[in-house]
């Protein structure tokens, strides 16, 4: 064989296995999560759900995939399925706020504002479980995103210690090709989530404990007894 087909022949190699490899993190995690992903209709009670930021459009509305999160957020509101939500999202830029886009969006919708707590440093989706975990004091949610992303994003919340169950939005109808390109994107994040599952690191910014789900839940207690 010429030496310039050998190395290209090492290289395809090279590549497949690679492939091949990345794959095995992404495959493990659908199965790992498969007994904690649900539709809306059979969920189990959660007290919070957990919706994670997806983008804010120029105009200041949340973006078709985030928009589609939050909907869930509603529907499982009104069918008494939670009690209160923190939204997580990006704050990081002067005049980018997820997490205010995402109250504003519930709060239109009909969810009570005083059940909506805010996470403003959830800039990844370690992050968001991490500190919905360790700054908000949740124990048990229901995690709200995109069905690409829901085998990460319970999985993550599962390993920063919520019992964490998950709904995806089936977004491929109306957006296809994000939805595809979501999934191929899940492949080298779920690489990336194993070291962050193995190594446990610092979100970007933690904080002093936070009481807003604290208080949304409160509320709902008493709103239950008052009933």
């Amino acid at each position: 064989m010429q030496p310039g087909r050998r190395r290209l022949l090492t290289w395809a190699v090279v590549a497949v296995a690679v492939m091949v490899l990345g794959c095995v993190p992404f495959v493990w995690q659908l199965f790992a999560t498969s007994d904690h992903r649900y539709e809306v209709e059979d969920v189990p009670e959660r007290p919070v759900a957990v919706v994670l930021g997806a983008g804010v459009r120029p105009d200041g509305l949340p973006s078709h995939l985030l928009a589609q999160r939050l909907e869930l957020a509603v529907e499982l509101y009104e069918a008494g399925r939670i009690e209160a939500v923190l939204v997580s999202g990006d704050n990081g830029v002067e005049h980018y706020s997820e997490t205010d886009t995402m109250r504003d969006y519930l709060v239109d919708a009909g969810v009570p504002a005083d059940r909506i707590a805010g996470d403003h440093a959830g800039f990844a989706t370690w992050d968001s479980c991490v500190r919905a975990a360790e700054v908000f004091g949740v124990e048990e949610a229901v995690v709200l995103t995109q069905d690409f992303h829901v085998p990460r994003a319970v999985r993550l919340c599962r390993a920063a210690g919520i019992d964490a169950v998950g709904v995806g939005d089936h977004s491929f109808d109306e957006r296809g090709f994000a939805t595809v390109y979501g999934w191929v994107r899940e492949v080298p994040a779920a690489v990336a989530a194993l070291g962050t599952v193995l190594l446990r690191p610092d979100p970007t910014f933690l904080g002093d404990y936070e009481t807003g789900v604290d208080e949304a839940l409160a509320r709902a207690t008493e709103e239950s007894a008052a009933s």
